[in-house]
C-alpha cells in the first residue's frame, strides 16, 4: 500500500459487505485505498476494483451501495459507515456519471416523446398505407378462404339459404354477368340473393356479393339494383375488404396470413365484423361510389337511380337498425352526387321486363337450404 494516510487506513480498516456476484453469500471484507480499491476477506486473494469504474448502485437510505463497470454487473458493496463512505466517495471521480443529469434527463423526455409521435404517426399513417400496399397482394386463394368463413357468419345471421327460382337466378347472372365484364372482374366472382327482409347489399372477400332480398323488394327497375351491385364490385375492385381486415387485425392477422391460419377465429371475427359493422372507411366508399358511376356509364344507364333506391329506404328506415344505411353513410350527399352524375340512356336495358319480373319474384316461396 504506497501514498495513504493513517486516517485513511484507519478507515479502511471498518468492515463492509461484499457480494462478488457469483454467489449469493454475505462476505465480510475490509476496505484498502491504494492505487485502485483492494477488497479482502480473511483467507482469500483481495478482489481490486479501479476507482474510475466504480459506480453508484440503487440503495435505501444510510447505505451506499456500488458497483463495478469492470467486474461481473453482478457484484455489490455495501458500505454502511457514512465516513468510509465519503471517503472512498472521493476517489471515485466518475461515481454518478450514470446517472441522469439535466441534460440526460432532456434527452430521455425528448426521446420518449419522440416515440409517441412515432407510435401515433405509425398508426394514423403506417398501419393504412401497410394495409394500402398489402391488400392487392394477398393470394387468391387465402382471400377466398376468408370469403368462405365470413360467409358462413353473414348466413347464420341472415339465413342459410339462397334464392334459386331458375328464371329468377337467369336473370340475376345475366345483370352481374353484364357489371362484371364491364367493371373488368374475372369470372371467379359469384353472387346471390339471400332470402332476408333486410334491405341490403354487400361484398365479402374473394369476389363474393350477396344482395338481399329486402333491397329488391324495394327496388322499382333493374337500373337501381345494378347501381347498388356496381357499388359492391367497386369494393372487390379495390380489396376494400381485405385492407379493412389488415388494418383493423394489425399485426395478429398478419400473423394469421403468414401462417396461415386465415380459416381460424382472428379471420373469422375480422371478415364478419367489417361486414357486419359496415366499417369502410368514407374514401372507401366515395371510391366504390366512383366505381359504380363509371360503371354505369359505360353500360349506358344512369347511376342516379340506385341513389334514389338507397334514399327511399334510408329515409323510411333509417332509424330501424340494420339497414342499407350502416353501410351506406350520407345518403343525401350520395344522391346530389349521383344527381351531378345522371346522363341522357344511350345503352339497352339492363333486363327485359319479363326478366326483371323473374328476378323480383327470384325468393319464390323459399330459399334453397
Amino acid at each position: 500500500m504506497s501514498d495513504v494516510s493513517a486516517e485513511a487506513v484507519a478507515k479502511a480498516g471498518k468492515p463492509t459487505i461484499f457480494f462478488d456476484g457469483v454467489s449469493n453469500r454475505r462476505r465480510q471484507v475490509t476496505l484498502t485505498f491504494g492505487d485502485a480499491l483492494e477488497i479482502a476477506e480473511e483467507g482469500a486473494a483481495p478482489v481490486r476494483w479501479v476507482y474510475a469504474d466504480i459506480r453508484r448502485a440503487d440503495s435505501p437510505a444510510g447505505l451506499l451501495r456500488l458497483a463495478c463497470a469492470s467486474v461481473s454487473p453482478l457484484a455489490r458493496l455495501e458500505i454502511r459507515d457514512a465516513s468510509l463512505g465519503a471517503e472512498l466517495a472521493a476517489r471515485c471521480t466518475r461515481l454518478d456519471e450514470h446517472q441522469a443529469t439535466r441534460r440526460g434527463t432532456a434527452r430521455i423526455v425528448g426521446w420518449s416523446l419522440a416515440a409517441a409521435v412515432s407510435i401515433v404517426c405509425v398508426v394514423l399513417f403506417g398501419v393504412p398505407l401497410a394495409a394500402d400496399r398489402l391488400a392487392p397482394l394477398v393470394p387468391k386463394p387465402i382471400e377466398r378462404r376468408i370469403g368462405d368463413a365470413a360467409e358462413v357468419q353473414m348466413k347464420t345471421i341472415f339465413g342459410r339459404g339462397t334464392c334459386d327460382d331458375a328464371a329468377g337466378q337467369a336473370a340475376f347472372a345475366k345483370l352481374v354477368n353484364r357489371l362484371r365484364d364491364v367493371a373488368g372482374l374475372d369470372d371467379s366472382m359469384t353472387a346471390a340473393v339471400l332470402p332476408t327482409a333486410v334491405p341490403n347489399a354487400f361484398a365479402l372477400p374473394g369476389g363474393k356479393v350477396f344482395l338481399l332480398k329486402g333491397l329488391l323488394d324495394k327496388a322499382d327497375s333493374p337500373d337501381e339494383v345494378a347501381g347498388i351491385l356496381a357499388h359492391e364490385l367497386g369494393h372487390l375492385k379495390h380489396h376494400d375488404n381485405m385492407r379493412g381486415l389488415i388494418y383493423n387485425g394489425g399485426t395478429s392477422f398478419l400473423i394469421g396470413l403468414l401462417f396461415g391460419d386465415v380459416t381460424g377465429s382472428s379471420a373469422v371475427i375480422f371478415a364478419s365484423r367489417s361486414v357486419v359493422e359496415a366499417s369502410y372507411s368514407r374514401e372507401a366508399e366515395t371510391d366504390a361510389d366512383t366505381f359504380a358511376i363509371e360503371t354505369m356509364h359505360a353500360l349506358g344507364r344512369s347511376p342516379k337511380p340506385s341513389a334514389e333506391l338507397m334514399f327511399r329506404i334510408t329515409g323510411k328506415e333509417g332509424g330501424s337498425g340494420f339497414t342499407i344505411l350502416s353501410s351506406h353513410p350520407l345518403t343525401e350527399d350520395r344522391l346530389a352526387r349521383m344527381t351531378r352524375e345522371d346522363r341522357p340512356v344511350s345503352g339497352p336495358p339492363l333486363l327485359t321486363n319479363d326478366e326483371w319480373r323473374a328476378l323480383k319474384g327470384i325468393c319464390g316461396g323459399s330459399g334453397k337450404i
